[in-house]
């Protein structure tokens, strides 16, 4: 019976402890919210609504982003940084958080197609 019980208590322990990790919100997670400022600041002049005035095609919608590959976090977070053809770079113009907020952003918008 003691047993069962010490089983049931680490059971519990780890159940409760798996929960936690999974509702509390990561401490890199990205701010969607400064990321919808940062970009109304620095991209929406080129990317209004997620679209692209230099060229067209290469939009920031979701059927776009997938074509061209950039479809993550990790790959706008990329461009955003090192920037690529007409796309300025912003490694010095925002920190590594900023652009992973406005990269974040960017992808939630995508699945919401920009509404």
């Amino acid at each position: 019976m003691k047993k069962q019980f010490k089983k049931l208590i680490k059971l519990l322990l780890i159940t409760c402890l798996s929960l936690t990790s999974f509702l509390t919100p990561s401490a890199n997670a990205a701010d969607t919210v400064n990321g919808s400022q940062i970009f109304d600041v620095h991209c929406a002049g080129c990317h209004i609504n997620g679209g692209n005035i230099i060229r067209r095609g290469k939009t920031l919608k979701k059927k776009a982003l997938k074509k061209y590959g950039m479809d993550s976090l990790e790959a706008i977070s990329s461009i955003v940084t090192n920037g690529k053809n007409n796309m300025s770079a912003y490694k010095d113009r925002l920190t590594p958080e900023q652009i992973q907020d406005v990269a974040a952003y960017v992808l939630e918008q995508s699945e919401k197609d920009w509404r």
